[in-house]
This record gives C-alpha cells, sequence and structure tokens, in this order.
C-alpha cells in the first residue's frame, strides 16, 4: 500500500479527529498511488490511519476510521450496520432518516438517506466511488433494500474529478410517503431538491410547535413545507408558505392538505427577499417568521458574501415580526460558524432598529451525528429569537 507523509507539524488537526488531509499538507508520497486506491498517512514517524486517495483533488486523502483492518468489504458493512443501529436508538419508531452521513460515520464522502425500504445515495469521495458496489450490497442484502439510487450534487462530484450522472443500482425512483416523527410527506424523486427531504431539520421543526399557538406564521424558503406543517401541527391561526420555487410550493400544498391540517393558509410562489421587502413596505408583520435559506456560502471564498447575506436576510425577516414575535433563522454551510452566524444575524436585526432574546439554538437532528475537531460535520446553525 502507498504511503502518504505530512509535512512538518502538520499532523495535529489529524490527530484531534479530522479526516482530510490537504494536498498542501503533504511532503511525499511513496508508491505512486493512484486516485480511488487506499494509502496509509504518516507524519515524520508515526502512522496516523489509512484513507482513499485522490490525486486530482484538493483533500488528498479521507480517512478511514482506525477500527480499519485491512478487508474494506468488511469495513464498509460494519460501519454501515452501526451506523443504523445508532439511528434506531434515537427514533425506534421510523423508517426514514439519514443513516449514513458520511465522514460522521467514518465513511468518507457517501451519504445514505433512508425512505422506508427506498436508500437515496450521496457520493462524493473517489475511493468510495470506486468501490459503491460494496455499500449497494449491504443496502441489498442485509438491508432488504427495494430501490437503491443516487441523487448527487453536481458541484461536489466535480470537484472529485467523478461523473455527474446519477445512477440507480437497484429497482426505480418510485415516490414514497414518509413521517418525521408525526407528519407525513409525499416524495417524489423526481421533483424533490438533492436526496429528496431535509432530515437535518426534523428535531428543530417538531420544537416550532411550541411557539405557534394562534399565531401568524411565515415559513420562507418552505421547500417542502415542514416548518410550516409543524406550525400548525401547534395550533398556529394562519400559515404563509413562501418559495420561489413552484414546484416546492405544489409539493408544500399537497403535503398540508395530505395531513388534515386545519390552520387557514397561503402558499405562495416569490423570491423571498422580493415578499419581505413587499411585506416591510406594507406593514405587514407575523408573530412568527421563519427562514431557511439554502448555503449562501459553498467555498471559504464566498464567506464575506454569504455573511452579507445573512445580515440582510435576517435585517428584513425581523422587521417583517411584531413586536414580541419570533425570529426562527437557520445556515446550513459549514464554511460558516456558529459565532460568524448569529453576529451577521445581529448586525442585521440592530439595522432594523429591533432587539434580540435567544431563546433557543441547535444544530442538525439526531441523525447527523458529527465529529470533535472537524467542523464540517456540525454545519446546521438553527436559532430561536424573540424579537422586540
Amino acid at each position: 500500500m502507498a504511503a502518504i507523509f505530512l509535512k512538518k507539524n502538520e499532523s495535529r488537526r489529524i490527530r484531534n479527529g479530522h479526516q482530510w488531509v490537504f494536498s498542501n499538507e503533504i511532503a511525499k508520497t511513496e508508491g505512486r498511488p493512484e486516485s480511488g486506491a487506499l494509502a496509509e498517512l504518516y507524519d515524520q514517524k508515526e502512522y496516523l490511519g489509512t484513507g482513499f486517495y485522490n490525486r486530482n483533488s484538493l483533500i488528498s486523502l479521507r480517512l478511514l476510521n482506525n477500527t480499519y483492518e485491512g478487508d474494506l468489504g468488511s469495513y464498509i458493512k460494519d460501519s454501515i450496520l452501526k451506523a443504523n443501529e445508532l439511528r434506531k436508538t434515537f427514533y425506534p419508531n421510523r423508517k426514514s432518516y439519514r443513516m449514513v452521513f458520511s465522514e460522521s460515520d467514518f465513511l468518507p464522502g457517501l451519504i445514505i438517506d433512508k425512505y422506508n425500504n427506498t436508500y437515496v445515495m450521496q457520493v462524493y469521495c473517489f475511493g468510495m466511488n470506486e468501490n459503491i458496489q460494496l455499500v449497494v450490497d449491504v443496502l441489498k442484502n442485509d438491508l432488504g433494500a427495494v430501490n437503491i439510487f443516487t441523487r448527487n450534487d453536481p458541484y461536489f462530484r466535480k470537484l472529485e474529478g467523478l461523473p455527474e450522472d446519477d445512477i440507480v443500482y437497484l429497482g426505480e425512483a418510485t415516490p414514497e410517503i414518509i413521517d418525521d416523527g408525526s407528519l407525513k410527506y409525499k416524495i417524489d424523486f423526481a421533483l424533490s431538491q438533492k436526496t429528496g427531504f431535509y432530515f437535518d431539520q426534523c428535531d428543530n421543526r417538531e420544537f416550532i410547535e411550541k411557539i405557534s399557538e394562534n399565531k401568524t406564521v411565515l415559513d420562507a424558503f418552505c421547500n417542502s413545507g415542514g416548518f410550516g406543517m409543524h406550525a400548525a401541527k401547534g395550533g398556529a391561526g394562519y400559515v404563509t408558505f413562501l418559495d420561489s420555487s413552484k414546484g416546492e410550493i405544489e409539493n408544500a400544498e399537497k403535503n398540508f392538505a395530505f395531513n388534515e391540517l386545519t390552520a387557514e393558509t397561503d402558499f405562495i410562489v416569490m423570491d423571498v427577499f422580493d415578499y419581505l421587502q413587499k411585506s416591510i413596505d406594507a406593514g405587514r408583520t407575523f408573530d412568527v417568521v421563519m427562514v431557511d435559506p439554502p448555503a449562501f456560502a459553498k467555498s471559504r471564498k464566498s464567506i464575506p458574501t454569504a455573511l452579507k447575506g445573512y445580515a440582510k436576510l435576517n435585517k428584513m425577516a425581523a422587521s417583517c415580526v411584531g413586536i414580541n414575535g419570533y425570529l426562527v433563522t437557520s445556515s446550513c454551510s459549514h464554511h460558516i460558524s456558529r459565532e460568524d452566524f448569529l453576529e451577521a444575524v445581529i448586525s442585521g436585526v440592530s439595522k432594523a432598529g429591533r432587539k434580540l432574546q435567544q431563546v433557543h439554538f441547535n444544530g442538525a437532528s439526531f441523525d447527523h451525528p458529527s465529529i470533535p475537531g472537524m467542523n464540517e460535520t456540525t454545519y446546521l446553525k438553527f436559532a430561536v429569537f424573540k424579537v422586540f
């Protein structure tokens, strides 16, 4: 097996739990490893781990867990089954959840979302992609999968030098009906974003029920309608669902009807910033305003622009919150730290002439574990404020 040697003083981050080795941290390689091959990692003297090598990526090595003993098939099977058991500990009655969360489950670049007996994958590691049949075999033979297919983000595939097409490995991408513990969703994989559903906000959506009774609620960037539906379940009197995508609004409307919720509703297709400005101009306010935008920062270079975007969004959102109402705001970019996100929110809200009281802060749901020392695995920020 080829060997990768770190430059002097570059091992501390790896020893503290980070699983990526960047190309500019490597002093030398021995054995001429090909992309996708396993390679051993060393500092000046000591063995640090084994991982998938990629000569064409900024992330040159993605480490496996230290339980790897030389049999990749056994390692992948054991890691997947352990990941599934962990989810069943927290969600014993659910049949749908994020079953594998890549590096957080020591399976580099591999995401698997479980929708009943349908398994939807994203693969963003060259070596994992080369060995994907090992993953498929576990899903089929050990977990009884009926359908297995990918729904990849072309941007991240391109970074690894991988083809951008999706593949059906078993069955077909038929629609599924899932639940998040209390509400049901119709998932049409041909129309939905990413793998089909945002499991990371499941626990946070349930929290919204606590602050929604008899409230008017705006669910901006509503996607499939999860936050707004939980607001309705919590007794909201009026819920406005807002998204720039006509398809997502139609999906949210169907899900709302499917759950037989009784709140009065609006379903609006419009750019969120345009709608917020229109509401500000009209003097319209809500008791609860929720903003859950897509990632504003896909790279470190875009962090300054993203922070300005979060400040602007939350300034406008806070301007639409009535006195003593709630602002619920999220960021799903791992490039944005908790501290920087909150600073952007506070900056924006202060420019709106409003004051905040933080009442809750959370990350992703239990099916998204994190690795201490690897901030990329703690990407989601979810904050709830009283607005004065």
